[in-house]
């Protein structure tokens, strides 16, 4: 088994890392509130599932499409949209080009030449620890750090169009 090469981020300060193997290697966010020994436990049975774990987004295996496959239903008096793409700075271009590419290579998108549907695509910032900043006056002011992006797709027209679910699944507590 190879560790992955991976970037630790600063975390939440209720989550810490914890590591399945030696120097740094393997690492898994828990929650600080454990004591000693519910760590232990805990590190213990997830390095018994390691190989359950996918590490990477290529990892990251699909459902073959033989077994099971998913279907949205329009309502009949709905036709296909095509929206327009907004343009964006070449920043958040890069950002998009590099999210998208991304999930081609870990072989959880594919591309399609002639879908009817065309649905915008929005890059929103992540919002990142609360700071304290100086103003125009001078002034002391909290203010949320912007992190990184989020890639996001607009399918309110989809939604619109989607027939909606006479079975829909049950809530927790309408079950059994």
């Amino acid at each position: 088994d190879v560790p992955p090469e991976v970037e630790l981020k600063e975390l939440q300060p209720h989550l810490e890392y914890a590591f399945l193997g030696d120097n740094e290697k393997w690492p898994v966010i828990i929650t600080k509130d454990l004591n000693v020994n519910e760590k232990t436990a805990l590190i213990n049975v997830v390095k018994s599932r390691k190989k359950a774990i996918a590490w990477k987004l290529i990892d990251i295996r699909g459902i073959d499409p033989e077994f099971c496959s998913h279907k949205i239903l329009l309502k009949e008096y709905f036709s296909p949209k095509v929206q327009s793409q907004r343009r964006v700075n070449p920043k958040i271009h890069d950002v998009i080009k590099k999210e998208v590419k991304k999930l081609l290579d870990a072989g959880l998108i594919y591309p399609i030449s002639d879908s009817p549907w065309v649905s915008p695509i929005h890059c929103v910032p992540k919002k990142g620890g609360m700071t304290v900043i100086k103003n125009n006056e001078n002034e002391l002011v909290s203010t949320r750090l912007v992190t990184s992006w989020r890639v996001c797709i607009d399918y309110k027209k989809l939604n619109e169009a989607t027939r909606k679910d006479h079975f829909p699944f049950l809530k927790d507590s309408q079950g059994m």
